[in-house]
């Protein structure tokens, strides 16, 4: 028996014509993976070959997939110092998601020069390069207050990197915590890198070395309401003693100590660091 062929009545043909915009339209906006993406942004040439020396140490992909970022979120981060982050998470983020910036500004207002240069620095970085940076809401974090943010904001990440140290002694971690659970939205993520003491370091050498606890950590993030989901091990170094004359500021990229023991600290390298992630419940 002779197959039957399929004709196309006008109409049918309207159907189909109609049909196929559509169905391009989808398939050009489909969503990379986010590890693709993320890796894209990683080997972003702008980055420049200083900053990308450093992610043998920081591991920036391991440790934005532990903290869960993807390319749709919100996301805050606090202290952005000179961007080393904000160069990978502006470029994964611009497009699909928001990223945010909160400056630190300590209680009494006035910054040291250097850092206050560091943050005038930072601004004129994201404004010089629209096309990456163009979509970044820069605001501050002071005394526990964001300003310069949209008001009720409510973010899916929180993510401070080598902070909580700096915070201490200006007791301010915290009021800087409770600021970060506020503007969680439930279920969110508090994503925190910090160089790592010994168990039974005390606050004092805590403040005097700017290696803290995890211990201490943990504690201050459950007092604001946090609830510690994991722990990794992705940024540690069992080479670092935190034994130095300079504390952490002793070993790269800082070299405080100057050409002393340079050598010794470069091989090294940069300091061992626990990488937690807290949920707001």
């Amino acid at each position: 028996m002779a197959r039957m062929k399929t004709l196309l009545t006008p109409r049918l043909m309207r159907r189909a014509f109609l049909a196929l915009p559509a169905a391009l339209l989808l398939a050009s906006c489909a969503t990379p993976t986010a590890s693709t993406s993320l890796d894209t942004a990683i080997a972003a040439p702008y980055r420049g070959e200083k900053a990308q020396a450093r992610d043998v140490y920081r591991h920036p992909k391991e440790t934005l997939e532990f903290f869960g970022v993807a390319p749709t979120q919100s996301v805050l981060e606090i202290a952005p110092g000179g961007g080393w982050y904000t160069d990978i998470l502006a470029p994964y983020l611009r497009g699909r998601g928001t990223l945010y910036e909160a400056q630190y500004l300590p209680p009494q207002g006035a910054l040291p020069e250097g850092e206050a240069k560091g943050n005038a620095a930072f601004e004129r970085k994201l404004a010089a390069k629209p096309d990456i940076y163009g979509t970044v809401v820069v605001g501050s974090l002071q005394s526990g207050q964001f300003s310069g943010l949209p008001s009720g904001l409510q973010v899916d990440r929180v993510l401070t990197f080598r902070n909580i140290h700096n915070w201490i002694e200006d007791g301010q971690v915290d009021a800087n915590l409770r600021a970060f659970y506020s503007v969680l939205k439930p279920g969110g993520v508090l994503g925190v890198e910090e160089h790592r003491a010994v168990p039974g370091t005390s606050v004092q050498q805590m403040i005097d070395t700017g290696y803290l606890t995890e211990a201490y950590v943990i504690q201050h993030a459950q007092a604001a309401g946090f609830k510690l989901a994991a722990r990794s091990e992705i940024n540690d170094n069992p080479r670092d003693t935190k034994d130095y004359p300079h504390g952490v500021w002793s070993l790269p990229p800082t070299y405080r100590g100057g050409d002393t023991d340079r050598a010794r600290f470069a091989a090294i390298g940069e300091s061992d660091r626990m990488t937690l992630r807290f949920v707001k419940p």
